[in-house]
């Protein structure tokens, strides 16, 4: 199969696509087997890279985190030709060292969602892909190196704690994150990265942290002004580093060959001739690759 032209999507807010300099700009309707994604997809380009950008929760932010159609959002992406995708995030700090306006690189999750489908695969097409090393080394090493870059205070690696929200976690629940070595808690990147994986796509996730959980002391004194203030910040050094990324990819002669993009090689467990022919018809979609053109 001849290798796709690299395409960076990025998962986030709204406005992180007023970058200067993207050209050829639009907004694209994508239908999906798994019904519409949170937005319309806003592509461009800059310089040589193709870029999209989908607003995980829609413009305006009127999708709350569990309402989000997740397998809709990675299936567009993946339908527009995406090869790698930067998920960023506002998240919660749980470790003293990663005050407001952290960067993460995240490199581990563990899930404490239950509402929500967490995979494309089901009855009439079986398959499990390796969630061992969930993000993508290859696309987590570019992204550290742009925020090395811009000086953006960042670390590389951490784990995200995912919960199902809307609301926020108790002190009680925080201090047991915490003690299960967390460092940053969210409400988004599951099952994004489930997938992102199923969908053979590189997939990276930046924790933006906009202020401490509410295991530190000083939490309830953190007004909304001030974390406003550092939304805004986040926002801004999160275009920089789009920005800085998008070449990166584009020239990244590994990308083709990265394991990612065959994830689904060994993951199908249902055999051919069992498989449901309309459940393989959906999920051409999303892994041609393995299952072939349709007849």
């Amino acid at each position: 199969m001849t290798p796709r032209t690299p395409l960076l999507a990025i998962l986030g807010g709204s406005g992180l696509y007023d970058l200067p300099g993207l050209v050829d700009t639009r907004w694209e309707t994508v239908d999906t087997p798994w019904g519409a994604p949170s937005d319309q997809v806003f592509r461009g380009r800059l310089g040589d890279a193709e870029l999209a950008f989908l607003p995980r929760h829609g413009r305006g932010h009127r999708i709350p985190p569990s309402e989000v159609n997740y397998r809709a959002n990675m299936a567009a992406l993946k339908i527009l030709g995406a090869t790698d995708v930067l998920s960023l995030s506002a998240v919660g700090g749980l470790r003293a060292d990663l005050p407001p306006g952290t960067f993460v690189v995240v490199d581990q999750f563990i899930d404490r969602t239950h509402a929500r489908a967490k995979s494309f695969f089901g009855t009439g097409l079986v398959a499990h892909v390796s969630m061992a090393d969930p993000v993508c080394s290859r696309l987590g090493s570019h992204v550290a190196g742009a925020l090395q870059q811009q000086g953006v205070p960042h670390v590389r690696g951490g784990c995200y704690l995912t919960i199902e929200g809307p609301q926020f976690s108790t002190r009680a629940e925080s201090d047991l994150y915490r003690s299960w070595n967390c460092s940053v808690i969210g409400m988004t990147n599951m099952p994004e990265a489930k997938l992102a994986r199923e969908a053979e796509l590189c997939y990276a996730s930046v924790g933006m942290v906009t202020d401490f959980d509410c295991w530190h002391p000083a939490h309830d004194a953190v007004t909304v002004d001030a974390i406003i203030q550092v939304l805004l910040a986040n926002a801004c050094a999160a275009r920089t580093l789009v920005a800085g990324l998008a070449g990166q990819i584009t020239a990244d002669p590994q990308g083709p060959a990265c394991a990612c993009r065959t994830a689904l090689q060994h993951a199908l467990i249902t055999a051919p001739e069992a498989r449901d022919p309309a459940v393989v018809q959906r999920l051409r979609s999303v892994a041609a690759r393995v299952l072939g053109p349709a007849a």
